[in-house]
């Protein structure tokens, strides 16, 4: 998108965080697209699935969507880990759509990935729960050769695409301004949900041609009522699925 609609939505997104006294946080982390019509817009922007049809196909569902926002000189970062081992699904077609709405760089805290990890083994993860870490659990991958990760720096406007089972982290933002970055978790109609009997997702080209999923409704105008009503259920069914086998009642961020 151009880096002026990129702006916008992050006037949006900030307008809405001063109406609510606070940073978004907890479940409005998780799909939101189903709160801002705006976002409802984004995750279907014809470019954006035309890139994500190349690589899953024509039928095209919408798993969740996930703000990850650094606040200024935070201390917050993400751990090396791989999503594949926490989200119960069962496909390895999953892609995600990391959307800059703010530059993400090596000095505001960007991602960084271990290319070819997608293709080998599952790497072993240890559940930490940092205060600090925005992770569910804290989880991380102790066994990393940081010589040969690889930043994936995006400016305003701009998105990063990597496959489900790469290997990913981000340090620390000390820089002056917020690092905002949404996630886009595209999947094909023939995942499963694996750890849960129901989940949902929003249905955005395409059929939903196997019914695996219940399809979401889609917005028609910020916090329509009828969409704030799933989005209650939707986000407690996304809470016991990240947080599966913790004990935790509540988001940790």
């Amino acid at each position: 998108m151009s880096k002026e609609a990129a702006v916008e939505m992050r006037r949006q997104l900030e307008a809405y965080e001063a109406s609510a006294g606070g940073v978004l946080h907890g479940a409005r982390r998780y799909k939101s697209h189903l709160l801002f019509k705006w976002l409802s817009d984004l995750i279907r922007t014809p470019a954006i699935l035309d890139a994500v049809e190349d690589l899953i196909g024509p039928d095209i569902l919408v798993w969740s969507t996930d703000w990850w926002i650094k606040e200024a000189r935070s201390p917050q970062f993400v751990s090396w880990h791989q999503d594949s081992q926490y989200w119960g699904l069962d496909t390895s077609k999953l892609v995600t759509v990391w959307v800059a709405l703010s530059p993400s760089t090596r000095d505001t805290g960007c991602m960084r990935v271990l290319p070819g990890s997608h293709k080998g083994p599952d790497l072993e993860h240890v559940e930490t729960y940092h205060d600090d870490n925005m992770l569910t659990r804290g989880q991380a991958i102790m066994s990393i050769d940081e010589t040969q990760a690889v930043n994936l720096e995006v400016d305003t406007g701009q998105a990063a695409i990597f496959a489900f089972r790469i290997a990913h982290a981000s340090h620390a933002n000390p820089s002056a301004d917020r690092r905002i970055g949404l996630a886009i978790r595209y999947i094909p109609p023939d995942a499963r949900q694996v750890r849960s009997d129901h989940d949902s997702v929003a249905l955005v080209r395409g059929n939903n041609t196997h019914g695996f999923f219940e399809i979401e409704p889609e917005p028609k105008y910020d916090f329509d009522p009828v969409a704030v009503a799933f989005h209650e259920t939707a986000a407690e069914e996304r809470r016991k699925i990240l947080y599966h086998g913790t004990g935790l009642s509540t988001h940790r961020t």
